[in-house]
């Protein structure tokens, strides 16, 4: 039997050397196309990480910042700006984050025995992003609490 019918065709539908390189234009596609929604899930991890790392860093830095102040008022003054500080040191550049002080008891916050709780939230956009999406959902929500004891004894004034 021969390999051609009465046209002169191949009876085979297809010819290996037409098929030769194609496998490997497919896995480079495949490739590109699973590689770029990886990338970006690991940038936005390496985002939220850094932001947890400023959020945890903002809170510690605005209880002990408030802590040390001569009052509640100054205190809050310098837990925010010192929670802000920390966030832009860890490169969250537009940060604004939300300073609460709370006391236990109520009342004078500096007082002998009182423990200062001061809680940071801030929010780190996800990575390429189109502004399109709400705002909510493009951005991770990030919450860290620091508590810190006012000794019982404390200096006393001239």
């Amino acid at each position: 039997m021969s390999d051609r019918d009465e046209r002169g065709t191949s009876e085979r539908p297809s010819d290996p050397r037409r098929e030769a390189g194609s496998a490997l234009v497919e896995l480079t596609w495949l490739g590109v196309l699973l590689l770029i929604p990886l990338v970006w899930i690991v940038v936005s991890v390496f985002e939220v990480q850094r932001g947890a790392f400023a959020t945890a860093g903002a809170s510690r830095a605005a209880a002990r910042a408030f802590s040390l102040a001569e009052d509640d008022a100054e205190g809050r003054q310098r837990a925010q700006a010192a929670a802000r500080r920390v966030m832009v040191d860890q490169g969250i550049e537009d940060a604004d984050p939300d300073v609460v002080v709370s006391c236990a008891p109520a009342g004078d916050c500096h007082a002998g025995g009182a423990v200062i709780t001061v809680r940071v939230a801030s929010s780190v956009p996800l990575p390429l992003l189109p502004d399109f999406f709400d705002e909510d959902r493009s951005s991770i929500a990030l919450t860290s609490t620091h508590t810190v004891p006012i000794g019982r004894y404390q200096e006393g004034g001239p």
